[in-house]
């Protein structure tokens, strides 16, 4: 699609002139990003056991999406969970940090964003990015705990019987969100099996949703934590999986009393391997310079005549 379809008529100032593509391959989900000019293309899928093989997976999506050839696209830029295991030999390729992705993602969408909550399945995190270049000034993150993750909430919805796909949305129907105090998995499973007994003891027909609601008020409490550390700044934006549930994007408003930028039609799930398409396309630049300015050295040093630019 067009990037004004996302962005509207603002400038955009992110599209290589040749395609490059950004990888954000994640514990549980992998996502792609195609960028050329004004277009933009994003692909899912689910994380296979090799990460090479998923990657592969999304350049042949994106690239048949884009009506392209693997021979078209000049660098790759791989982040998240898999980087390290990419490797290309016939199309130039680097990693990049996942949160360095997430900021340059975010920024490339919200260009006044400061501060980038992100929550994957795995971990969370509170990023500060500078809004004039989209570089990290500081971060924070969570990855010694499940809590307060999406892996969290999927356990969440698997005791109370749920698709996790529901879960956001059934919590939105508490009257009475109970109180979940654990901060450790194990025991907040606890509290949440003897929960769900009382409530079929007592015939509550809300206890369920009045569950689903404290979990997320219990993993909002801990990504306040989080930005405490770091500060909450104007605009701020939701990004990572955990970004599509309504439950999460209401509890976190009303704990950390802000409100976040409304999203785009790019789904923030994306975020990440956005801001990898737009390194590689500044990769693919100074590659390109590098090249030129090699074979110019090249052909001085045979006295042959060189044609400046």
């Amino acid at each position: 699609m067009k990037i004004s379809e996302i962005i509207g008529e603002r400038t955009w100032k992110f599209g290589p002139e040749q395609p490059t593509l950004g990888l954000d391959l994640g514990s549980r989900a992998s996502k792609g990003v195609l960028l050329h000019r004004d277009q933009i293309y994003a692909v899912q899928i689910p994380t296979g056991y090799y990460m090479q093989e998923t990657a592969d997976e999304l350049l042949a999506k994106l690239t048949e999406k884009a009506g392209l050839n693997r021979s078209d696209i000049v660098f790759i830029v791989g982040t998240g969970y898999g980087r390290i295991t990419l490797k290309y030999d016939d199309i130039a390729y680097k990693v990049v940090t996942e949160i360095t992705c997430h900021a340059m993602g975010s920024h490339a969408l919200y260009p006044n964003a400061r501060t980038i909550i992100d929550i994957g399945g795995q971990d969370s995190k509170a990023i500060k990015i500078d809004p004039t270049t989209g570089k990290v000034i500081e971060f924070v993150m969570n990855d010694k705990c499940a809590a307060g993750t999406g892996r969290f909430l999927e356990k969440a919805a698997q005791l109370l019987d749920l698709d996790l796909h529901d879960l956001g949305d059934f919590s939105l129907k508490a009257t009475a969100p109970s109180p979940i105090s654990s901060q450790c998995v194990v025991f907040a499973e606890s509290e949440m099996i003897s929960l769900r007994a009382r409530g079929q003891r007592e015939k509550d027909n809300n206890s369920l949703a009045n569950i689903a609601a404290g979990i997320h008020y219990s993993s909002a409490r801990r990504v306040k934590n989080l930005l405490g550390r770091v500060g909450i700044e104007s605009d701020l934006v939701f990004s990572g999986g955990v970004s599509n549930n309504p439950g999460m994007w209401k509890v976190l408003e009303d704990v950390l009393e802000a409100k976040f930028a409304p999203p785009t039609k790019l789904d923030m799930i994306f975020a990440g391997a956005l801001g990898a398409a737009v390194f590689a396309g500044r990769y693919s630049v100074s590659a390109g310079q590098r090249h030129k300015a090699s074979h110019t050295h090249a052909a001085a040093a045979h006295g042959e005549p060189v044609l400046q630019a």
